[in-house]
């Protein structure tokens, strides 16, 4: 039942963006994107009142609990992201706007880090919410399943950690331009 919820927030997560990005570019409507894009956190917080209902309700914690965290916890530090690159998808696709140069050198070594940062935040967020809803069921034997979630943080946060201090290290290097007899025509 909670994973159907999740999957059902995370669907309602995409609409309410699309819509929004719709709205703005499709319908020219910026004003009612904006509302529609800034009510993507509310998505969040019905997720967080579905799980605690259940769980209060009598349910036992499981794995899917645990992921209903997360996904709160990812939602918040890399939604702003996350809904700015779909703004740039959708300005490139239907308002002509050229995509960014890709980063590359340092200046992806400092994207990682700054993606490091928000991992540190929604471990925050989703251990946050482990902890609150192991506090608010007072159940351990319940609640037992959501101890799971801090070492799936943990393995998360190091894995990032690797991730840039590989690039740190080791930079980006630009694609290399094809010849022009190599460059595809297109149709």
């Amino acid at each position: 039942m909670i994973l159907a919820l999740i999957v059902g927030c995370e669907i309602a997560f995409w609409f309410v963006i699309v819509a929004g990005l719709g709205a703005r570019y499709l319908l020219r409507r910026p004003r009612l994107g904006a509302g529609l894009l800034i009510s993507a956190p509310v998505v969040d917080l019905v997720l967080l009142a579905l799980v605690t209902i259940d769980l209060l309700g009598g349910g036992t914690a499981s794995w899917e609990h645990g992921v209903a965290a997360i996904y709160i916890g990812f939602s918040v530090a890399f939604g702003h992201q996350v809904i700015t690159w779909a703004d740039i998808q959708f300005a490139h696709r239907f308002d002509g706007v050229p995509k960014p140069a890709p980063l590359v050198g340092t200046a992806y070594a400092v994207k990682c880090w700054q993606d490091v940062l928000r991992t540190l935040i929604m471990a925050a967020i989703a251990g946050g919410v482990s902890v609150l809803l192991i506090w608010v069921v007072g159940d351990p034997a319940r609640t037992e399943e959501l101890e799971v979630n801090f070492r799936i943080l943990g393995i998360i946060l190091v894995a990032d950690l690797v991730w840039a201090v590989s690039y740190t290290i080791w930079p980006k290097k630009a694609a290399p331009s094809a010849p022009a007899s190599e460059v595809p025509l297109s149709l």
